[in-house]
């Protein structure tokens, strides 16, 4: 009788706003599944053998498995949270050695007729690791320098081994826990960095053909920011005006003196320049900070040093660490070249498909880019192009505004739990969901390099489908608990 009366209460408490969107989205995934692989030999939606006969299985499969999530005790979560991360990381580990070549990539275990992707169940193992962490008796995140390096270790260890099987694209996923970390009291100057970090490649990657003052223009151009950066560090961040205009009046007089002495024919290498300014300005904080003990002073210099660094470092990145392909994809993305038949194929294509769309589309089954396979992975990465050929402006938007309402649900759910373990996990749910949505879709228009990522519910895979559905079924067990154990956690 009280097992009875426990999921009687279960199923009252379940957040079914959230179970709706899910199943609107996993349906409206299998129509647009099917319009991607549709032929004119008009095959079966429910075809076993067509990409929507066999994710129709993955959606019975995957609701089973969501219902099996929420009979269990919500505890089990938070109990079992490092043994479920331990053992997806050992499955992620013989991955590297036992995984088939696919495309480049040694990250699916085929079983037979069956393969899934480690990383991706991988990505609720984090999630769950993350927040027992930080549900752990007295945890703050700024509370010590250990707390950070093991929160760091949770998020990084598998994105070493997911990266060690050449998937970049489900490594950088799981980049999408900085945002919890950030929501759970890290540094906005971390997110500065990252933001930095990003601009700083682009920059000197897009202007690394062009000279100026006898360095590539990309390399000046973030000289010039870094510069830039450290005065309003010393402004915003340090409250250290007179330090600002000094170093201001340094950085501006130099480039005059600079700018003077080409105009006689005096020529002064660009890297010497630049070093030297930015070397006396460090020079002249470190002296203040010893002066006037001013912490925030030498946080700036290591900021800037780190910076430097970071530039010199890009180019052995972009040349040795990425694959070239990946490096080819990177340059037509920042339209250094144009390669409409080769690595830009792709978005070329999928742009066509999108903009032939309209504003209401060409209607369901009737996309021309589409039914003639302009766009290779249309069915998996690319969905987003088929609706927006086939139902256009509209639908796009429609898809967005599902996408939009599910991730303020998930953060409402967030900030209502009694836990800090169900916070967490929630944060980690909506920070997954997010990046998946802005960079496969900025993927598809062209904003963000081809780096295989899906759109979730709506790309064709069994590993992304469930994934997700462990990840949010997950949550609403969790949810559902709040009034169950309003003091667990």
């Amino acid at each position: 009788m009280e097992s009875r009366n426990t999921n009687i209460s279960l199923f009252r408490n379940i957040d079914w706003v959230t179970i709706i969107i899910y199943l609107i989205m996993i349906i409206a995934g299998v129509f647009s599944i099917y319009a991607a692989s549709y032929d004119f030999d008009h095959a079966s939606l429910f075809d076993p053998d067509e990409f929507s006969g066999k994710q129709i299985r993955w959606i019975g499969l995957a609701l089973i498995l969501g219902v099996i999530l929420l009979l269990f005790d919500s505890r089990v979560y938070e109990t079992y949270a490092f043994p479920i991360y331990i053992m997806l990381l050992l499955v992620m580990l013989v991955t590297i050695f036992v995984a088939p070549d696919i495309k480049g990539s040694r990250s699916w275990l085929v079983f037979g007729p069956l393969r899934f992707q480690p990383a991706e169940f991988g990505k609720f193992a984090t999630a769950l690791a993350l927040a027992k962490l930080f549900s752990g008796y007295n945890f703050k995140l700024n509370a010590s320098r250990n707390n950070y390096i093991r929160a760091l270790a949770i998020i990084f260890i598998p994105i070493l081994l997911i990266l060690a099987q050449r998937e970049t694209g489900s490594a950088l996923a799981y980049m999408a826990l900085f945002f919890v970390l950030y929501r759970e009291g890290m540094s906005g100057l971390v997110l500065l960095a990252a933001l930095c970090a990003v601009v700083f490649f682009v920059v000197a990657v897009k202007y690394t053909d062009t000279l100026f003052m006898g360095i590539p223009l990309g390399e000046a151009l973030v000289f010039m920011l870094i510069m830039a950066i450290m005065v309003c560090m010393l402004v915003v961040y340090c409250k250290r005006f007179e330090a600002a205009r000094n170093v201001l009046i340094w950085f501006c007089g130099t480039g005059l003196i600079v700018a003077i002495l080409g105009a006689f024919g005096i020529n002064v290498p660009g890297l010497v320049y630049f070093l030297s300014v930015i070397f006396i300005a460090c020079f002249y904080c470190v002296l203040l900070s010893m002066r006037a003990k001013a912490k925030k002073l030498l946080i700036t210099v290591g900021a800037t040093v780190i910076s430097v660094v970071f530039l010199f470092s890009v180019n052995y990145a972009f040349t040795s660490v990425l694959q070239p392909h990946q490096q080819q994809r990177i340059r037509v993305t920042l339209g250094i070249e144009d390669d409409l038949l080769g690595a830009g194929y792709n978005v070329n294509q999928s742009k066509i498909a999108i903009g032939s769309g309209g504003f209401a589309g060409k209607g369901f089954l009737n996309g021309t880019q589409t039914k003639l396979k302009y766009v290779p992975e249309q069915h998996t990465d690319f969905i987003y192009c088929t609706i927006g050929e086939e139902q256009g402006f509209i639908g796009s938007s429609l898809l967005l505004m599902l996408f939009l309402i599910l991730i303020l649900r998930v953060l409402h759910i967030a900030e209502r739990q009694p836990s800090v373990f169900g916070r967490v996990y929630a944060y980690c749910v909506a920070s997954y969901f997010i990046f998946h949505l802005a960079i496969n879709i900025g993927m598809v228009i062209g904003l963000c390099p081809v780096i295989g990522i899906p759109l979730p519910f709506f790309s064709y895979g069994g590993s992304s489908l469930w994934s997700f559905t462990f990840l949010l079924f997950i949550l609403l067990r969790i949810d559902a608990s709040r009034r169950e154990h309003p003091s667990y956690g």
